[in-house]
Formats: C-alpha cells, sequence, structure tokens
C-alpha cells in the first residue's frame, strides 16, 4: 500500500521529525546494501516519536522501526510504507548513574563513561551502533555484557511510556525481551557505573580497540560476527565432544569454530565474502546484493546443520522481505 500524500504531509509538519521519500537505506546500513525506503522517516524527540507513531499506525501501511542500520540486512527491493528511526541521543550522569537516549551511539556512551570516570563499558569500545540497538540485543563483547549494567529501561508501548527493571527485560545472550515485542520501542536506559579512574578505563578500551580493528576494520561493509555464538551447555553431547577445549570462551563455543569446521573461510556469493582469516565474518566487498547476503548465509547454515546437526542463529535482522521487523 502506497503511503498517501496526507500522511506524510502530517509526518512533514510534526516537529522534531524529518521525511525523505525513496531513501536509499544501503546508505543506512553497515553492509551498504538495501533498497530505498518508500518513506524514511526520523524522529529526534520523544514527543516526536510518539507522534510519528500514531501516524504511520493510522495510516494503515506496512512500518517498520530500526535503529543504526549496524546489524541489519534489508532487502535489494527496499520497503514498502514506512521505515522509522528514532535519533535522541542525549547522554548524562548522575554521580554512578549514567543515562542515554536510544538515538544516542553505543560509542558516544562508552567514551562518555570513560571519561567520567565510569566502568562498565570499556570492553564494548569498537561495537558500532546505536544504544537502543545494544539494548535491544544485549551487546556485548570479552565476557561481558550490557545487560549487567542496566537499572531501568524506559520503552514506548503504544502512546503509554513505560519503564522496566533489568530483569523485566529478560535479557539472556544477545537477547532481551524487546525481540519478542517489537512494539514496544525503546527510548532510553539507566545504567549503574562503578567509579574508577579515567586514564585505566581508556588504556583497556584503547588495547581492545586495536584487537577489534585489525579484525573488522574500519571502513569494512560488514555487521561484526554474522552469528551467534553457542551456548556449551545446551549443545548435544556428541557435539561437545568435538570442540576443542581451547576454543571454549566464557561458557560458548564460537560459531567460528563450525563454520572453520566446513571450509567457509574464503566463501563468497558474488561480491559477498566470508574473511580469509575469520569464520564468521561476512562482508561486503563492494557491489555486494541482499541476494547473495542471505545465499551466503544460507549456504553456511546448511553446512553446519549437515556436518554438525546444529542451527546457528543469525545476530542480524532483516527487513522488506516480506514482515516487518525491527
Amino acid at each position: 500500500m502506497t503511503v498517501r500524500k496526507e500522511i506524510i504531509d502530517q509526518l512533514a509538519s510534526t516537529p522534531n521529525v524529518s521525511v525523505s521519500e525513496g531513501m536509499l537505506l544501503s546508505d543506512r546500513t553497515r553492509f551498504g546494501i538495501g533498497g530505498p525506503a518508500e518513506l524514511y522517516v526520523e524522529a529526534a524527540s520523544e514527543p516526536a516519536l510518539s507522534a510519528a507513531l500514531r501516524i504511520a499506525r493510522s495510516s494503515g501501511v506496512n512500518f517498520s522501526v530500526i535503529g543504526a542500520g549496524t546489524n541489519l540486512i534489508v532487502s535489494d527491493e527496499g520497503c514498502d510504507g514506512i521505515v522509522l528511526r528514532f535519533t535522541a541521543n542525549r547522554i548524562s550522569s548522575d554521580g554512578a548513574m549514567l543515562r542515554a537516549e536510544a538515538g544516542a551511539e553505543l560509542q558516544a556512551l562508552v567514551d562518555y563513561s570513560i571519561e567520567h570516570g565510569l566502568r562498565g563499558l570499556e570492553t564494548m569500545t569498537g561495537i558500532p551502533g546505536s544504544v537502543g540497538a545494544a539494548i535491544y540485543g544485549n551487546a556485548g563483547a570479552y565476557g561481558h555484557s550490557i545487560d549487567e549494567r542496566v537499572e531501568r529501561v524506559r520503552i514506548l508501548d503504544s502512546d503509554e511510556v513505560r519503564s522496566f527493571t533489568a530483569a523485566e527485560c529478560q535479557f539472556r545472550y544477545r537477547e532481551s525481551v524487546f525481540k519478542e515485542r517489537k512494539d514496544w520501542i525503546i527510548l532510553g536506559v539507566e545504567l549503574h557505573m562503578t567509579p574508577a579512574p579515567a586514564s585505566e578505563l581508556r588504556q583497556t578500551a584503547d588495547e581492545i580497540l586495536k584487537v577489534r580493528l585489525a579484525k573488522y576494520p574500519a571502513a569494512m561493509k560488514c555487521a561484526g560476527s554474522i552469528f551467534k555464538n553457542l551456548i556449551l551447555a545446551e549443545l548435544p553431547e556428541s557435539v561437545r565432544r568435538q570442540i576443542p577445549e581451547r576454543v571454549i570462551r566464557e561458557g560458548k563455543a564460537p560459531s567460528a569454530y563450525f563454520l572453520e569446521q566446513v571450509g567457509a573461510k574464503g566463501m563468497h556469493s558474488g561480491s559477498v565474502r566470508v574473511a580469509d582469516y575469520h569464520a564468521n565474518l561476512i562482508y561486503n566487498e563492494g557491489g555486494g546484493t541482499a541476494c547473495e547476503l542471505r545465499s551466503l548465509i544460507d549456504e553456511l547454515k546448511s553446512r553446519v546443520r549437515e556436518r554438525f546437526g546444529l542451527e546457528l542463529e543469525e545476530e542480524v535482522q532483516y527487513i522488506g522481505f516480506g514482515t516487518a521487523t525491527d
């Protein structure tokens, strides 16, 4: 269903809302892949987001809410209807309590915490994306994830602003309740931090960033690791016996191990390729398509399923492939 002109006009006249017709979503994703959004809308405040959502719902057209596009695969045909992004990005602190709006960059939050001598996020330096997406996917690295610091998460449920405790967010490894309730839009988060010397935190972050950039160069068109690692205790005993002790980290078996066993390194589909040095890293060499990307992902999952009887699960989200997805 085409977005009617009166809906476009309503959105465009809403304070703190910007509207673009035919915006290429390849310009809004880390992969640099994807067709146009029929209508791309950014809301820069909570009232603007609430108003934009009311208009989108009343329009009767499909709509999707996205973050910064770091972990997003958009179809080559793009997205019908409305694609909405919340861009409010204020960050503040009160003692050891850190607050951030969902549209803030995660790296900006990490840097702020370090500069203010607040320990708890420094291991996440270099992870691209927004704060809202980090909460949504329970982002983490080096044995830590953001849920360890969450005090409360504010969300928009229809027109009602609600506040959830960390327990109510149902955080798990790379999971949260928000993946199940995509109608709940994350507005912001409060994080309880630990005071620490800023110089110590910066040193830790700089060392981690050096390692991360060697693995995921800043200019590489990728989403980081494409598949979630697997919880060792949840694997069949027959599979656990095949995994070398040296590859196990924090009770998890890396997806990269299984992918390497099935010859993933260097595989490609058109211009989309698995890195030669990391079996769980897929990137767009330039000119790649969503069709090629999904084809390669499906082939990798099929090989691991056939060899180990395991179902790898992507960290990425999809939009424009038939159903509206965050």
